[in-house]
């Protein structure tokens, strides 16, 4: 048993009863600290870069497969246009991260039970349940992405579409091959002490190799120069009406489409690419990662005296990573995949020939869109139609599937390249994002390590956080069979892969949005617990400080609010302010109605 750990009292019991002191030299690296602040900003660095490791257990969960995807389908959408979004979503992160550090580290305390009582036990449960529904909702993108890396960028012969094996059993397969990784990895953490750092050195290992990996496909593109920077650098300017049109490179193509079907493909293209900007800005930080951070830094035994180490374990660990890594990515995708048709599924002009073979899920997908398309124009002539989905299509008696049929084999070629250009494209497909850097056979492979890495990393990660969760949820240790019953909840991510048709890669792009709905519920707990007098006492900033604090929080917040907001409405509509109301009333309610805290 490690120390402290068997003084995980009630929710009641003292502040040094809670803190989970793991790590035996923690004196030692408190007094570097103190040593090297007095020797200068040099010797700080160096002390600050041996003692990182909260920072890249936040990066082990951003850096996932959501990441991964959003990136990805970022560049593929809108290019470059949107290489502000990711830094800036991040910076917000950073700052709300470095505040939750600020008030755990300066009381030493778990924060739930500060949230409770001095905010609104609404506000603390809150917190706690919707990071328990990020991590099982988060669960079924990892899953599904590593179980798809497995199958066709790794060992499609064996386990894959190339082996002869049915789906369903190919699937079991690389879950279970995936899922037995992941718990392997997060016992390792589990187990606390040496297992701790063993899980730390994996996850700085994992995410350089991401890091590297794509910035090596940057620098190649950049030498064969098929990299404007002109426009990577104008992508760092917002352009804000890209939230209700498309790009300039796509609008030439639907011009060409006939002016009645134009608003299909329009409305089609602006609904993806804001799920994808809310997913990107989603992915930089979660509810999730809110409620690991304190719990990573107490573990390891930190105090007030380590707030510096924390900003600075956030700013390297977390920030400088992400936004190497997401930024080559969407620059990777949006120079090979940006207002460019898949290949094998339409001539480049009109009567020419098609080359290539698409996989037979693109296919699947590009025909998908082909019927949507001819749908609408039905709709228009028959009321039949009116209520008919791609789905309920699918299903339909063939007498009733022949007059779509029909308008698919008479749609112009301006509709079927804007169909090849939408298709979301697979892990299959988007290895060829690696490929300038090592040719196409390499670039399976290697992309399929780094999926398989992320999406590892995000998993385990996810593990970690709900046993964290389930413990804390019933007032017991961090340990022990509780703590693994919590990490075993969110092997329900390997039903992903059975359930979610579409390209794997994008499944993290719905997840996120989900995220981001919850997402302001950590924001304005930490923000308002930090503004406590009765729990932050004399560690509450004050003056200037308190000023800049808080103006910084409110525009993370803010911020976040936005985007659960515009989340909410653009799902649930109505309802979904309707639900936000409700929720924001509760909390008011029962703060006031609660019993007031004693002052120290």
């Amino acid at each position: 048993m490690t120390p402290n750990e068997n003084q995980q009292g009630s929710p009641g019991a003292p502040a040094k009863e809670q803190v989970m002191h793991v790590n035996p030299r923690i004196e030692k690296d408190r007094q570097m600290i103190l040593d090297a602040q007095k020797q200068g900003k040099g010797a700080l660095f160096k002390v600050f870069a041996k003692l990182s490791g909260p920072g890249w257990l936040q990066s082990g969960i951003t850096l996932g497969g959501g990441s991964l995807s959003s990136s990805l389908y970022l560049g593929v959408l809108v290019g470059f246009c949107f290489m502000w979004l990711q830094p800036l979503a991040m910076i917000l992160g950073v700052i709300m991260l470095s505040a939750i550090a600020y008030v755990t580290l300066s009381i030493g305390d778990r924060p739930l039970r500060g949230i409770n009582e001095h905010v609104s036990p609404v506000l603390g449960w809150g917190w706690l349940f919707a990071s328990m529904m990020a991590n099982l909702v988060w669960s079924l993108p990892q899953f599904a992405l590593g179980t798809a890396a497995l199958r066709q960028n790794l060992l499609p012969g064996l386990i894959g579409t190339a082996s002869g094996m049915g789906e369903v059993q190919s699937k079991m397969i690389a879950g279970a091959i995936f899922l037995a990784i992941c718990l392997t990895v997060t016992l390792t953490y589990s187990a606390g002490g040496k297992g701790v750092k063993i899980f730390e050195i994996m996850i700085k290992t994992v995410v350089s190799i991401i890091v590297l990996s794509f910035i090596g496909v940057v620098v190649k593109l950049s030498l064969e120069g098929k990299i404007i920077w002109g426009e990577i650098l104008s992508g760092l300017i917002p352009d804000l009406s890209l939230f209700n049109k498309p790009t300039d490179k796509i609008m030439p193509h639907i011009n060409n489409v006939a002016e009645n079907f134009r608003p299909f493909w329009t409305n089609m293209i602006v609904g993806q690419q804001r799920d994808v900007m809310i997913s990107a800005a989603a992915t930089a930080v979660g509810i999730n990662m809110t409620f690991l951070l304190p719990y990573s830094m107490l573990r390891k035994g930190w105090d007030k005296y380590f707030r510096g180490l924390a900003i600075f374990d956030l700013s390297t660990g977390l920030f400088i990573p992400f936004i190497i890594a997401t930024g080559c990515v969407v620059i990777a995708s949006s120079s090979q995949f940006h207002s460019v048709p898949a290949p094998g599924l339409v001539a480049d002009e009109p009567g020419g020939q098609i080359t290539g073979e698409p996989t037979k899920k693109l296919r699947g997908a590009y025909n998908d869109l082909l019927i949507a398309r001819a749908l609408t124009e039905l709709k228009a002539e028959d009321d039949a139609y009116v209520n008919v989905t791609v789905d309920i299509y699918k299903d339909l008696p063939p007498a009733m599937q022949a007059p779509v049929m029909g308008k698919i084999e008479a749609l112009p070629w301006a509709d079927r390249r804007m169909a090849a250009m939408l298709v979301k494209r697979d892990a299959f497909d988007l290895a060829d994002t690696l490929a300038p850097l090592t040719g196409k056979v390499v670039a399976q492979y290697l992309f399929g390590i780094g999926v398989i890495g992320m999406a590892m990393s995000a998993a385990t990660m996810l593990m970690t956080i709900n046993g964290l969760c389930f413990c804390e949820l019933l007032g017991r240790p961090p340990k022990g069979w509780t703590q693994k019953f919590g990490s075993l909840m969110v092997c329900v991510g390997a039903l992903g892969p059975f359930f979610w048709k579409d390209a794997a890669p994008y499944l993290a792009v719905p997840t996120s949005v989900f995220a981001m709905v919850l997402l302001p519920i950590a924001y304005f707990a930490f923000f308002l617990l930090m503004n406590q007098k009765t729990f932050m006492g004399k560690n509450m900033p004050t003056g200037g400080k308190r000023i800049l604090w808080n103006l910084l929080m409110a525009l993370a917040s803010g911020a976040a609010a936005f985007g659960s907001v515009w989340s909410l409405w653009s799902k649930l509509r109505w309802l979904g302010i309707v639900l936000l109301v409700t929720f924001i009333v509760l909390c008011i309610v029962v703060h006031f109605a609660r019993k007031k805290p004693k002052t120290a």
